[in-house]
């Protein structure tokens, strides 16, 4: 497999600055709105707010007269719901929805309240709600934006909503023109244009130190760290080597591994190399196979890679329900994936004398501070990818998510050619690929110059996908809010070939 070549795209670039205004009308925006409909009721007492976000309550604490009732917000970026243990509870709620929770019923006392949704209670959304017979009012006027509306529609300003997300959509478009010609290190471990300018690049390739006897050795810090998600929302990452997703590291079938790991954390740790065959004491599970490695320590796994390709990632074990949601997770990389190369599927054949024009690593995370995100960014910031008309580019997906995500492509299909980096006897198309928590799929992409057995109309030229195509998450709260496209979105650019 050829490596990246970083002059070759500097040409894609070039090409792309000539073609600008092209790509600016090719964008689409389509707004989806879901309709809230009977979502209120009436209580003679006021309700008490609670408004949910990730991964929280606010207030956390609540209290409430008996027979009086709640008013649940989802201020968030994707649904929620609250359920209190042995009463009642909402239904899923989509950013922005609320519902009012009737109370009746509960007698005086404290109860547990959770959001159910895989992996949230778990990443912090539990709270306590006190029943008073003498009345309360916890909470109260924490309204959130948007709080108390049914979203029928009839409270909603169409025209300032969809104003924002045109305004918001054209200026991470903008951001993708200006830096054409300045391309800076990206999120796929490579150099291309930008999103919206946020500090600090993950997946970075990390070099290796190679010792006297060949052994290729690799230097982490665990360490808490300040990440810009997205323009202006700075949050305290877990990390190694400062970076989300952490350092790519890329050995060789048989290669001598060596990997030092300093932790300054504030707890205990160790590395896990999922997906990687290692010796036992070098599993990453802390105590089973090891010792932990306390705050200040320094421990070395030692390991020889197997001798062929595996595709894994490399994270926390131990408080992995903190340090992994919160963004320690990196791709750890064996050799190359085996393609299918001189095979025909569904018609396409896939060239004998394949070379892969660049390898794109895409990390897809939901929970902990990080949230919806690739690669450690939630779009805007989201660095688009850039790939020429009649190349092949291969696609790793990595789900270090609590959730699963269906990836979709806009256009451009994928070639699913390997899971868990276990190459297919039977590789195949999709538009839409579900990706589980812990999984690894790789996919190749054809951006062939115009579509197969597909005619275009009368009077027309072959259709192109030369363009800008949407790349996202298919789990619409995912990728989309009021604001317009956010979270789990990135562009995927076909620029004509130079």
């Amino acid at each position: 497999m050829a490596p990246n070549d970083d002059r070759s795209m500097l040409t894609v670039f070039a090409s792309l600055t000539s073609v600008a205004a092209f790509l600016l009308a090719a964008i689409g925006i389509i707004v989806v709105v879901n309709k809230d409909e009977g979502a209120t009721t009436t209580s003679a007492a006021a309700p008490v707010t609670v408004t949910m976000s990730e991964f929280k309550f606010s207030p956390a604490k609540v209290t409430a007269p008996v027979d009086g009732t709640l008013n649940v917000v989802n201020g968030g970026t994707m649904a929620h719901n609250l359920v209190i243990e042995g009463g009642p509870s909402t239904r899923d709620l989509n950013p922005g929805q609320s519902q009012v929770l009737n109370l009746a019923g509960l007698a005086p006392g404290t109860y547990r309240f959770i959001c159910t949704i895989p992996g949230h209670e778990g990443s912090g959304m539990v709270g306590e709600l006190t029943i008073s017979e003498s009345g309360g009012g916890g909470g109260a006027g924490e309204l959130a934006a948007g709080g108390g509306a049914d979203h029928s529609g009839d409270d909603i300003d169409w025209a300032a909503w969809d104003e924002t997300m045109i305004a918001n959509t054209n200026a991470y478009l903008k951001a993708v023109i200006d830096t054409v010609s300045a391309p800076g290190p990206n999120m796929y471990g490579g150099v291309g244009p930008l999103g919206i300018p946020t500090e600090g690049r993950g997946n970075q390739k990390l070099e290796p130190n190679v010792l006297p006897d060949g052994t290729k050795e690799f230097v982490l810090e665990a360490k808490v760290t300040d990440w810009e998600v997205e323009p202006g929302k700075v949050v305290q990452a877990w990390t190694y080597n400062g970076m989300v997703p952490s350092p790519w590291i890329r050995v060789e079938p048989g290669d001598r591994v060596r990997v030092v790991l300093t932790n300054n954390l504030p707890a205990f740790t160790d590395i896990h190399f999922h997906g990687i065959t290692t010796p036992f004491p070098s599993d990453g599970v802390a105590p089973i196979t090891q010792e932990p490695i306390f705050p200040g320590e320094t421990y070395t796994y030692e390991f020889t890679a197997p001798n062929r390709p595996e595709l894994g990632m490399y994270h926390p074990h131990n408080h992995g329900n903190i340090s992994v949601v919160n963004g320690m997770f990196g791709v750890f990389q064996v050799g190359d994936v085996p393609l299918p190369r001189g095979r025909t599927i569904n018609g396409v054949t896939v060239p004998a004398d394949l070379q892969v024009a660049q390898e794109i690593p895409m990390v897809l995370n939901d929970a902990g501070v990080i949230g919806l995100t690739l690669n450690g960014k939630s779009f805007p910031a989201t660095d688009p990818i850039v790939a020429t008309a009649g190349t092949w580019n291969l696609i790793h997906y990595y789900n270090e998510g609590l959730q699963s995500h269906p990836m979709h492509l806009h256009h451009v299909p994928q070639l699913v050619v390997a899971r868990d980096g276990f190459p297919l006897e039977s590789p195949f198309w999709v538009d839409t690929l579900n990706v589980a928590p812990g999984e690894r799929y790789s996919v190749l992409v054809q951006n062939r110059p115009e579509d197969v057995n597909i005619e275009a109309p009368p009077g027309a030229d072959l259709v192109s996908r030369l363009g800008i195509w949407a790349f996202h998450c298919h789990i619409l709260t995912h990728a989309e809010n009021e604001n317009g496209l956010f979270g789990m979105v990135t562009a995927y650019v076909v620029a004509p070939a130079a």
